[in-house]
């Protein structure tokens, strides 16, 4: 069977090199007669291999030694609650820009440690862009202030990095390692490794090391920013799979790709692609604003459900998964994320030109 071009939200597409390679040291690991799987988390066989991973990261994001990278697990939800736990302890608020659902959910996490203060919100136009932020709403002297970069859900997201005088959280799941990022404006910075870094059960934190000094005594160990770095992520056993498939991912960044300035200008070009048919389109509009719209999660509807399921079961048929909006939406959604290739984007856009074709 041929393979399919999944368009979710997450688990997404891999690179075919990378489950080849994967695939091809499934059963032994270089010439040491055992799987990654099977391999002790502190041997240094597998301390080669967690070690090159952040090195990697750091080469490609250009991290400075004023940061840790942690490699934790939980997911994005995990952090939501984390990070108030160890950062929101010094005046014990922090500042919201309310975007889409994950988003929200991260400000209600908040609530539960501190004083969340919502700054602005898109929340009353269906999170249909990226709300400006009144700088004079923002507390200078607020723990953090929180943004999520990218919205999967709504197909928004942050053209530049908000200027703030407290530090910037950000949860990047959706968008890390699709463009370069100048990671030192941020204070923290949060991602599930399912989108563009690898498999689910991986998720990568970058923060500040000052700021890990914030982190409380008494906290659960396993939710400690301080506890977590002393021990280098290595705690408790880490997902060690998860962690060698993304630097398989980030090796193939480097190496066929070139680097993360051109995997934004193939990102760049994939969302062109399907932005310009949206806009033509008789049948299908995009629910994003265009000041607003994402380069990783394009949503678009046709004004009737029935036909938007309609679509997606048609498109399954060639191929073409995973096409569903989320289910607090509806509609369709196409996560083109850094494995999806342009030849995808060209046979959805195909297939919905097809399609349109035969519904107006």
């Amino acid at each position: 069977m041929p393979r399919v071009y999944n368009f979710s939200a997450g688990p997404s597409m891999l690179p075919l090199s990378v489950l080849e390679k994967a695939r091809d040291e499934l059963l032994e690991y270089g010439t040491f007669g055992q799987s990654v799987m099977e391999m002790s988390h502190r041997s240094k066989e597998y301390l080669s291999i967690i070690e090159g991973c952040e090195e990697k990261l750091r080469a490609l994001l250009g991290i400075n030694e004023d940061y840790a990278v942690l490699f934790l697990q939980g997911g994005a939800w995990t952090q939501f609650a984390m990070l108030p736990m160890n950062l929101m302890t010094v005046r014990k608020t922090a500042d919201f820009v309310l975007s889409g659902y994950w988003a929200k959910k991260a400000y209600t996490e908040a609530e539960k440690f501190g004083s969340a203060n919502a700054v602005a919100s898109s929340e009353p136009d269906s999170f249909s862009y990226i709300p400006e932020i009144d700088e004079s709403k923002l507390d200078p002297e607020a723990d953090y202030l929180h943004i999520c970069f990218n919205n999967t859900i709504y197909g928004t997201e942050f053209r530049g990095i908000p200027e703030s005088a407290a530090p910037l959280a950000a949860d990047v799941s959706s968008m890390l390692l699709s463009r370069p990022l100048d990671t030192a404006k941020f204070g923290i910075l949060y991602a599930g490794a399912q989108k563009n870094m690898g498999i689910a059960g991986l998720t990568v934190v970058i923060i500040r090391k000052s700021l890990i000094e914030r982190s409380p005594e008494g906290l659960p160990s396993m939710l400690s920013y301080k506890v977590q770095h002393g021990a280098a992520s290595m705690f408790n056993t880490p997902p060690a799979y998860a962690i060698y498939m993304m630097s398989l991912v980030l090796e193939w960044l480097e190496s066929e790709i070139g680097g993360l300035e051109a995997m934004h200008e193939i990102n760049r070009e994939k969302a062109r692609i399907l932005y310009d048919y949206l806009d033509e389109s008789r049948l299908f509009y995009p629910t994003a604003r265009k000041d607003s719209r994402s380069l990783m999660n394009i949503c678009f509807v046709t004004g009737d459900k029935s036909v938007d399921m309609l679509f997606c079961s048609e498109a399954k048929k060639r191929g073409l998964l995973n096409l569903a909006g989320h289910r607090l939406v509806g509609g369709v959604r196409a996560s083109l994320y850094n494995a999806m290739p342009i030849e995808g984007v060209t046979a959805l856009r195909d297939f919905m030109s097809e399609f349109e074709k035969g519904h107006i």
